[in-house]
């Protein structure tokens, strides 16, 4: 039996996805829920299991192609039927897939074994099981990946992104060069591009593994160095003709096209969307936060602290929603179809992270009942899972208030714009050592700008203000934090 696999609804109704990376080709050998590709939506990285135990028949999309939710995906010669009659998948509840994508993990559906209940030799299970949770219930084991055209194992693709990829060790024999392309992650393959490394050079002496950052810094280190170009002289007739040479490149080489996918462009939407529905204001203040500056220095020697790291941000975003709580308004959203202001009763806090495939924004659910420790330690643990690309879609949806970091890049203040649905944001800019009146007299005092960008519909510029003197006093004197609630 021929069995179609369409593409599945990965979460939060996206309606496709880009094939980053096939994990089988046509004529291997697949297991019940064997990861086989890996596709990345306009929100994450997601991994695609195999819903059969069975031949791959055929591939209908290439890496890098952009599939649409419905379309085939892949199809597979299932064993123990007729091999002539083709059908769809239609038993795979894409629903059932997109849920556990949006829980944020990979997405793998549960099925019995061959002869189970079904008619057809095929039976579903309504619980999906999840990549990272073990082997489905009916199967002794885990299925392991198979490389392309081969049978040995490979990496398991989340610690391959957490790796996170380097270069091949430098050989002074002749390399055999892999037939496929090497299996490696988006962050590794950009870090070797920007590098100028050939991918396949580094897994020619890792076979059967995924290339992974330290595969392709190992390389570069102990690579050969950059070839310097050779400058050729023009030839005699030139030089009789006393024609220059022309040094402009050719017309194709003086742009880059890239198309506009994944997150860029879901980002882009929101904010055109956020910019011309919602009426936008900004208001500033900058300020003396030397004393927290001072507390965060006291606390990198408390033992108690060890392994957890507190910085201006967390103090920040704790000093936030203690904030909200006093100006609601700011805490809420414009219900347009229902002609209501909806006002929020907890603090779902979103943090920009600037990563390798555009800005994203996860989510701290219920950040205001966070003491300052577990605070600090959210914002570190999403920061690192956006930069590896694996926040999944029901982490960046549904949030009532944000902030972004642009102090980081050295940057003193600016005016965000607002994600859809939320009535602030709060830009924090780099905290400089200023000249600064100080009890009376001039002394160098550290100073950050706080930059509020509002929805004027639900906030006027009274409220802004009272947030904003209230975060601000919080950041002047740490211990404010004791008398706000």
């Amino acid at each position: 039996m021929i069995a179609e696999f369409l593409l599945p609804d990965l979460g939060e109704g996206l309606p496709e996805a880009e094939i980053v990376h096939w994990l089988v080709s046509e004529g291997d050998e697949v297991t019940l829920n064997q990861t086989i590709a890996e596709v990345e939506t306009a929100k994450a990285i997601v991994e695609i299991p195999s819903p059969y135990a069975g031949t791959v028949q055929g591939l209908h999309a290439a890496a890098g192609d952009v599939v649409a939710v419905g379309s085939p995906l892949v199809s597979f010669a299932v064993e123990g039927a007729d091999a002539d009659s083709p059908v769809p998948a239609s038993h795979l509840d894409a629903a059932q897939l997109g849920a556990a994508a949006a829980q944020g993990r990979a997405v793998e559906a549960v099925f019995e074994e061959p002869g189970d209940t079904a008619a057809d030799g095929i039976a579903t299970r309504a619980t999906p099981n999840l990549v990272g949770y073990g082997a489905a219930p009916s199967s002794g084991n885990r299925p392991r990946r198979r490389a392309r055209g081969s049978a040995t194992p490979t990496i398991d693709s989340d610690h391959a992104v957490r790796e996170a990829a380097p270069h091949d060790v430098l050989r002074t024999g002749p390399i055999d060069l892999p037939l496929e392309r090497p299996r490696s992650t988006p962050p590794v393959r950009k870090y070797a591009k920007d590098h100028g490394i050939d991918l396949v050079l580094v897994a020619a002496a890792h076979p059967g593994e995924a290339v992974t950052r330290a595969h392709v810094e190992e390389y570069a280190e102990r690579g050969p160095a950059a070839p310097v170009p050779v400058t050729t002289m023009p030839s005699p007739d030139e030089l009789l003709a006393n024609e220059p040479v022309s040094t402009v490149p050719p017309a194709e080489h003086r742009v880059t096209r890239t198309p506009i996918r994944g997150v860029r462009k879901h980002t882009a939407a929101a904010m055109v969307r956020s910019a011309f529905t919602a009426p936008h204001a900004t208001t500033f203040l900058t300020l003396d936060v030397t004393a927290t500056t001072e507390l965060l220095a006291s606390l990198k020697h408390d033992r108690a602290l060890d392994g957890h790291r507190i910085g201006v941000l967390a103090i920040v975003a704790k000093a936030v929603c203690l904030a909200l709580g006093r100006t609601p308004a700011l805490n809420a959203r414009w219900d347009e179809a229902a002609g209501e202001i909806v006002e929020h009763h907890y603090v779902t806090l979103g943090i920009a992270a600037a990563t390798d495939r555009g800005l994203v924004v996860p989510l701290i659910p219920d950040a205001d009942r966070l003491p300052l420790v577990e605070l600090a330690d959210a914002i570190a643990e999403l920061a690192a899972t956006a930069r590896a690309g694996r926040t999944p879609p029901a982490a960046m949806t549904g949030g009532t208030f944000s902030i972004t970091n642009v102090g980081v890049f050295g940057v003193d203040a600016g005016t965000p714009i607002l994600n859809p649905g939320e009535a602030g944001i709060l830009a924090v800019g780099a905290v400089r050592r200023t000249p600064w009146e100080h009890h009376g007299e001039i002394a160098l005092r550290d100073v950050v700008t706080l930059s509020l960008s509002f929805d004027h519909r639900l906030v006027d510029g009274a409220e802004a203000a009272r947030f904003l003197t209230d975060v601000a006093g919080v950041l002047r004197e740490p211990g404010r934090a004791m008398l706000l609630r």
